[in-house]
């Protein structure tokens, strides 16, 4: 079993570098999952890759210690009802307010494998109402390896089978070796993917008309959560929208994110403009 003492240095590291909260009762996850990672590296053992981490904050180690935590787990229109509702409600709703500049930017925080940012892609290509239009999607990750596989855009057989409907892996995709489908260029060109970290500014990434940043939150302490919704309130106008998982929520974290009324999920508006709280306006 973990020391306590190499527990807590952990959990300061993850907290710091990712956000990830590492609560009690996980050292067999901690156990099994950098067990690993300290022999790739050369360690004998996880108490001295802990070691070595402590007395150095040796960055790349770091790294790689906080991608191991990392759960990736997506799979195609995950939970379903936040594309009905892109589908139903907001993009019926952007195209309307967006007619002057017929552009549309999507950001899917935390994208794991691509699975959702292409989801999304496939979603717009469909809908009737975007020809002519400029549609970007930017995928983001804390993880490198997970990026390379989202930018290559290849996926198993298993992986297809999780919520793509056969009509779109047809039209979409063209099968490869071993049974693998790549998503077709034609459907690449609007997405976009590059490495992230949700504790750092997005400024950089421009601005956003929806954020799908879901099931990731669960794994934030609250002042974490906090500092993640108002770095997406920048980003986002005071008509753009946010996604979060099924079990998160913006309610008492921050006053910069109402619940959209009707939506049945956990859908949320800008509900003030950040550079009025930057002002410290109420």
């Amino acid at each position: 079993m973990i020391a306590r003492a190499d527990y807590d240095t952990l959990k300061e590291v993850l907290l710091a570098n990712s956000g990830h909260h590492l609560g009690e009762g996980k050292e067999y996850l901690v156990e099994r999952r950098l067990e690993s990672v300290a022999g790739s590296l050369g360690f004998p053992d996880l108490t001295t890759l802990v070691r070595h981490v402590r007395l150095t904050r040796d960055p790349k180690v770091v790294k790689l210690v906080c991608e191991a935590m990392t759960t990736n787990e997506s799979l195609f229109f995950r939970d379903g009802r936040p594309f009905d509702l892109m589908k139903e409600k907001i993009l019926p709703d952007l195209i309307e307010k967006r007619r002057a500049t017929r552009r549309l930017r999507i950001w899917s925080a935390a994208c794991s494998t691509g699975q959702e940012a292409y989801s999304l892609a496939m979603l717009l290509a469909e809908y009737p109402g975007l020809s002519g239009w400029t549609v970007e999607i930017l995928g983001t990750d804390y993880s490198p390896k997970v990026v390379d596989r989202a930018r290559e855009g290849v996926f198993n057989h298993f992986e297809v089978q999780r919520g793509l409907p056969i009509q779109m892996l047809i039209k979409y995709f063209d099968q490869g070796e071993n049974n693998s489908w790549r998503v077709k260029d034609t459907l690449r060109r609007n997405v976009t993917f590059r490495e992230g970290n949700l504790l750092q500014s997005f400024l950089s990434l421009g601005s956003f008309d929806v954020v799908f940043c879901r099931n990731v939150l669960i794994y934030f302490d609250d002042a974490g959560k906090r500092g993640v919704l108002e770095r997406m309130a920048d980003v986002v106008p005071p008509d753009g929208y946010l996604f979060l998982g099924a079990s998160e929520t913006a309610l008492g974290l921050s006053d910069l994110w109402s619940v959209v009324q009707g939506a049945s999920t956990t859908l949320f508006q800008r509900s003030q403009p950040a550079q009025e709280r930057k002002r410290g306006i109420a």
